[in-house]
């Protein structure tokens, strides 16, 4: 079954009210352990329906029946998570402090909210797009760089963008001297009806008036450094400079955040660390039939702000790497040291670090303090990565392939970081987790 993409604000309306009345069915089902009598249900239909008409009014204020570009749905999981906690806390009100709607138990409610926000997460992110056809929408992109090509690249390659890059003009390469002319006339012969644009270009401040004229035309403007960031969940290098800093980085408290960040890592890191105990018994015997050396290290790192913190691990180095990037065949690592690397078991009294508060479970890497010294006097504004607290496992982590090993690697690495400190949040969080998981019982992570 496919619906027409001009419909799909009814589609997404018609599922939500469907799931939001299957999470009840399921909820009771959870409760009551069998399935829910007629009785039951009749008893929770009429108060919840009530409750799922404000929270369709706050889908509509919240914008998550608007027609959103495909290219940006990333950002949709976020939204899915405040529109829900939004909810749930109205849920709460509505049935604590209007008696006549209330429901017995009241522990239904906390079960449907939980029920409820993974069916309506499922359907919006997965299921949906079996029931709307999206439409190609051509589109073209104007700048210049490696990140235009990338960008170019990937959206042509993959469908599920449902873009075609039809034209790209890069202004390093080409004479566009009739700069304002040749969008016009391209954007009129193939019916362009999205323009990807780096409006910080030079060559763009003098036809400014001319793209201004495109909006009358219903052609929408999107700016190639936002949409790279949102595909490729990265900040692009390039664009680093003190203003973007202003206006994207802050180091202000996010109250819940912060108070369900550390609650997460207070409770997983005593589930760590009770599990570390028994792998340590192994180990402890593997690294001094191997060398005889000591199982334990500390080594000094850059935390939050710079300060400096000492990092409890077990030794997996005949000596310290001295502030260099170690390589797969050092000969420093030790032969039981290499497995304890490849499975991250080198790494579990880190949770004891996590527990105190010096870093968290989710976060930029801590860099060894030599090494990170090294580091930001040679690449700019890397010491932005260390305004928030470090982390076991970061988005760097979990998306590229190996540690960096050059300047290179360790610049895209930054990009990686400075896209979680600008967009941290539970769901990134859980993301991040789920991925390091992933990798760990992959054992692809290195």
């Amino acid at each position: 079954m496919t619906i027409l993409n001009k419909k799909e604000p009814v589609v997404l309306f018609l599922g939500d009210i469907m799931f939001f009345f299957v999470a009840l069915w399921v909820t009771l089902f959870l409760r009551h352990q069998t399935i829910p009598t007629s009785e039951i249900l009749l008893s929770h239909v009429l108060p919840f329906s009530i409750l799922f008409v404000i929270w369709i009014l706050i889908f509509f204020i919240t914008g998550l029946y608007e027609k959103h570009t495909v290219i940006l749905k990333s950002r949709l999981p976020n939204l899915i998570f405040r529109v829900w906690l939004i909810n749930s806390i109205i849920g709460v009100l509505f049935f604590y402090f209007i008696p006549y709607f209330g429901i017995t138990p009241k522990v239904n409610l906390f079960i449907y909210a939980f029920v409820s926000f993974v069916f309506i997460f499922f359907w919006r992110l997965y299921l949906s797009s079996f029931f709307i056809v999206k439409r190609f929408e051509n589109a073209m992109i104007i700048g210049s760089g490696k990140e235009m090509e990338e960008l170019y690249s990937e959206v042509n390659k993959n469908t599920h963008y449902g873009l075609n890059f039809v034209a790209s003009f890069d202004l390093q390469k080409g004479d566009y001297s009739n700069l304002g002319k040749i969008i016009f006339d391209t954007v009129k012969k193939e019916e362009v009806s999205l323009i990807i644009i780096d409006l910080e270009h030079d060559k763009i401040q003098p036809i400014m008036p001319e793209l201004y004229s495109l909006i009358f035309s219903d052609v929408r403007f999107m700016s190639m450094y936002k949409v790279y960031e949102d595909v490729f969940k990265r900040v692009p290098f390039f664009i680093l400079r003190y203003d973007w800093f202003l206006e994207n980085i802050s180091t202000s408290p996010k109250m819940f955040y912060d108070i369900i960040k550390r609650i997460t890592d207070i409770s997983l890191s005593l589930i760590g660390l009770i599990l570390s105990f028994v792998f340590l018994p192994f180990v402890y015997v593997a690294i001094k039939l191997d060398d005889g050396g000591p199982v334990f290290i500390t080594q000094e790192r850059i935390g939050q702000g710079g300060k400096k913190i000492k990092i409890l691990k077990v030794r997996s180095m005949s000596t310290n790497d001295g502030g260099v990037w170690p390589t797969e065949d050092d000969s420093r690592i030790t032969r039981v040291g290499k497995f304890l690397r490849n499975s991250r078991i080198d790494e579990l009294p880190q949770f004891w670090n996590v527990l105190k508060g010096d870093v968290s479970l989710i976060g930029p890497r801590p860099d060894m303090c030599d090494l990170g010294d090294n580091l930001a006097s040679e690449i700019p504004y890397y010491n932005v990565r260390n305004t928030i607290k470090p982390g076991l496992s970061g988005w760097a982590q979990v998306n590229q392939d190996l540690p960096p090993h050059s300047l290179e690697e360790t610049k895209l690495r930054l990009a990686y970081d400075l896209y979680y400190v600008k967009n941290r949040s539970v769901i990134l969080d859980i993301n991040i987790i789920l991925k390091t998981i992933r990798t760990l019982l992959s054992r692809s992570g290195k």
